[in-house]
């Protein structure tokens, strides 16, 4: 596709590790595609993306949106808004940087960003990453241009007509994490010859993982495998703390890990999450992974992303409310299972999806002509 005239795109959204990282995966992928390609971010104010995306060489603006209060109604007067406000800033923000199209790829800042270019004519391309679509989604897919998706069935949320199948885009230098093996070991301080259990609860945390560890830690320090455990910074100085006085050496925790190509180099297994985003990685990473779906998420889409990997033999499922009883034994006998570690990397790398956010970038492309 031949591109000579300046192409302006914005990307809208973030909130989590697993809305902001595909993101900036699509912009890397449209500058490689048509480098001349303006590019601005719209995220929310005081959220991870604020922080991620200067960092891999973006403009950002924030808007003061924040998500719905369940339990307490009456904060969401200020909600409200915040909404309004939101609204209005992005509106401001199209007509300034003049998009030729707009991409959402879910949290809170893509809703007013899509619902303003949808009423100024713009054409939206929505990126929906999970296997159940939210509601903000689905009212704006009847009106979008394309919708991308990463899941079999999603003409039950959407118009068939504007759906490709994409997958979700994922971290370049995800792929082949083995060949930084020994490389990633230096990096975390741990000694080769051990297997490594990483354990992952999002970018930030996951408190019922958390606990279930933490309540066993002497068993994990006795174990023959070396950890990385993930914690998220709201839990990472009282987990630090219990596995310092434990002495539990094997074991390193952090709040966050900067480097995730060295951390799927280093693991021969994965305890997770399984947020759509996180799925794709996974699959790319190849490695055996036991999979603890979050309960507290919309229509327990987790746990439908995780049950696809299960039937096919390429993950072990552990349910939120089971854990205390069968996450361990799980890990202890991939610990000393390595045939049965083998197998879960052979079926996982067949669900692979690759080169989604260039598919996606030339997707938006295409949009650009019209």
């Amino acid at each position: 596709m031949n591109h000579t005239r300046k192409i302006r795109v914005i990307i809208s959204g973030g909130g989590t590790g697993g809305h902001v990282f595909p993101a900036i995966s699509v912009a890397n992928a449209l500058r490689k595609a048509a480098p001349e390609t303006e590019i601005l971010f719209v995220g929310a104010s005081g959220r991870l993306e604020m922080e991620k995306v200067p960092a891999a060489g973006y403009n950002i603006v924030g808007l003061p949106v924040s998500g719905f209060n369940r339990t307490n109604i009456f904060r969401n007067i200020r909600v409200i808004f915040r909404l309004v406000r939101s609204l209005c800033l992005a509106g401001k923000i199209l007509r300034d940087f003049r998009p030729d199209v707009a991409v959402g790829v879910g949290g809170y800042a893509s809703g007013p960003v899509l619902f303003r270019a949808l009423t100024m004519g713009i054409p939206v391309l929505i990126q929906e990453q999970n296997s159940y679509a939210g509601i903000t989604n689905r009212l704006l897919g009847r009106k979008a241009s394309v919708i991308c998706v990463a899941w079999d069935g999603m003409e039950k949320y959407f118009p068939a007509s504007k759906i490709i199948k994409t997958g979700n885009p994922v971290r370049k230098e995800l792929e082949n994490p083995g060949d930084l093996r020994n490389e990633a070991l230096g990096y975390f301080g741990l000694e080769s010859g051990k297997p490594v259990v990483l354990v992952l609860g999002g970018s930030l945390g996951a408190g019922s993982i958390n606990r279930c560890l933490s309540s066993n830690i002497e068993k994990i320090a006795a174990s023959n495998a070396s950890w990385i455990w993930q914690t998220g910074k709201y839990y990472f100085e009282n987990i630090n703390a219990l596995v310092s006085v434990a002495g539990a050496g094997g074991v390193k925790v952090v709040p966050f890990i900067e480097r995730m190509d060295y951390a799927y180099a280093a693991a021969d297994i994965i305890i997770s999450r399984a947020g759509a985003g996180t799925i794709s990685e996974l699959c790319l990473a190849g490695k055996p992974v036991v999979l603890v779906p979050s309960p507290n998420v919309a229509e327990d889409h987790q746990t439908k992303n995780a049950q696809a990997l299960s039937s096919e033999g390429g993950a072990v499922l552990v349910r939120d409310e089971e854990m205390e009883k069968t996450l361990l034994p799980e890990v202890f006998s991939l610990i000393e299972d390595e045939n049965k570690r083998r197998i879960l990397s052979e079926n996982i790398r067949k669900m692979a999806v690759r080169d989604s956010d260039m598919i996606i970038a030339q997707e938006i492309l295409k949009l650009s002509e019209r």
